[in-house]
């Protein structure tokens, strides 16, 4: 079947679903297969359930006239997916980077939402099968759209980017993170600089941060100008447990956010760039920023019974690692760091975490995981071998009256110690 045929199908359906638990009536069901998973297994049980046509591979034996038999699955749901955004006419803003993607693909969505119908990445829904899935939602009512990608090896994003089409982008930042896919800084920069590379090849229109050399010496080797925002003219002003939330003093007004962390500024500040360059009122994009509130272990600020609790639990590399002790190292009275294992570094994973065990430096911390245990030995920190015994320790011996920070990668399931918090 050809993919204007393919389409001409979706278009008639309740939109794809590439799972069987949560098939709707009329929907279209793509079959994917992982190393765990193989949904061509449950194909005719997705008909049964309501969807009208499955999208299957072609060795399937099961006979329906249903089921479309295609050579690759999920190439064909990113060929679906890259058709349909052909078909639209609106802006699309790519977004990647090392740290701070959700957040501020949230913040741009709230600022975007004040004057227009907006779609973006729901979650974290960024890769191989999320960014066709996210394009796939893209409405004919939308106005605008914002696709978060992910990257994790040197070309992730190539694929992402074809599907997706993005006519504005923007790169937070480039960190080390997953260097054992990447290889080195370089690879990173390399990776996320696929989206330069697509907005110079497509003309395409660049936002970043004018304060970030990093990013400024990619855009200037491309020889792709931007659009900068940055911290002249902004002051980031003091937190305290009784303003723990970033404020930025601009010349014309106080923006109050509810986000933890001045490394959060330059998020705010790209969400508030793009809201005014598509012309966004600016007060009704400064309120937009400060009616957001995290909700997803990122930058997140909770007050239990005994204690402040800044959530970032979400994941973890080295910068930032350093950033969320930077700005816990701000905050004034008794301060406590309860951090997982940093994943995905390779060869630089031993280094990093003594790094981090070095900044800590009298900090009051509690470590999870195997290599801050290694890192931390000889020192006077405790660690534990998983997040569970940390909480078990924790409700052994509660802390109370502490403004505490939990960090860690995904694997580590920081979340588990909040309660005992």
């Amino acid at each position: 079947m050809e993919i204007k045929d393919l389409y001409a199908l979706f278009l008639q359906s309740a939109g794809v679903n590439t799972d069987t638990r949560t098939i709707r009536e009329n929907q279209l069901f793509v079959a994917l297969k992982g190393e765990n998973f193989d949904g061509n297994a449950f194909a005719l049980q997705a008909l049964e359930a309501g969807a009208c046509y499955a999208v299957v591979n072609d060795t399937v034996q099961a006979e329906d006239p249903r089921l479309v038999k295609v050579p690759d699955t999920l190439q064909t749901l990113q060929a679906l997916a890259a058709y349909h955004r052909q078909q639209l006419d609106i802006p699309v803003i790519g977004l990647t980077g090392t740290n701070g993607k959700t957040t501020t693909k949230e913040l741009i969505r709230s600022v975007l939402a004040a004057k227009y119908k907006v779609t973006a990445t729901e979650g974290n829904l960024n890769n191989d099968i999320g960014v066709p899935l996210s394009v796939l939602k893209i409405g004919a009512d939308a106005q605008l759209a914002i696709i978060e990608m992910g990257a994790s090896h040197p070309e992730d994003l190539r694929p992402l980017l074809a599907v997706a089409q993005p006519t504005h982008g923007l790169i937070t930042n480039v960190g080390k993170a997953h260097l054992e896919g990447f290889g080195s800084f370089e690879g990173v920069k390399h990776a996320k600089g696929l989206l330069y590379d697509w907005l110079k090849e497509h003309d395409g229109i660049a936002f970043a941060n004018g304060d970030d050399a990093v990013l400024q010496e990619m855009l200037w080797e491309r020889g792709l100008s931007c659009i900068a925002y940055g911290m002249q003219d902004v002051q980031v002003l003091p937190s305290s447990p009784e303003e723990p939330f970033l404020r930025m003093q601009f010349p014309d007004a106080l923006l109050e956010t509810h986000l933890v962390g001045a490394y959060n500024a330059a998020n705010v500040l790209a969400a508030l760039k793009l809201g005014w360059f598509f012309n966004v009122p600016r007060q009704d994009a400064l309120d937009a920023v400060a009616a957001y509130v995290p909700s997803n272990n990122r930058s997140q600020l909770m007050k239990t019974a005994r204690n402040t609790v800044i959530v970032d639990a979400y994941n973890a590399n080295p910068s930032s690692m350093a950033v969320a002790l930077d700005n816990l190292a701000l905050v004034e009275g008794r301060k406590v760091a309860l951090l997982g294992d940093m994943r995905e570094l390779g060869a630089d994973s031993a280094a990093e975490h003594s790094k981090v065990v070095a900044r800590l430096n009298g900090l009051e911390a509690f470590l999870v995981g195997e290599e801050f245990t290694r890192a931390a030995a000889g020192t006077a920190l405790k660690t534990f071998a998983t997040s569970d015994e940390l909480a078990d320790y924790l409700q052994a011996n509660p802390l109370e009256g502490c403004t505490v920070l939990v960090k860690g990668s995904r694997g580590t399931r920081m979340e588990k110690v909040i309660p005992a918090l």
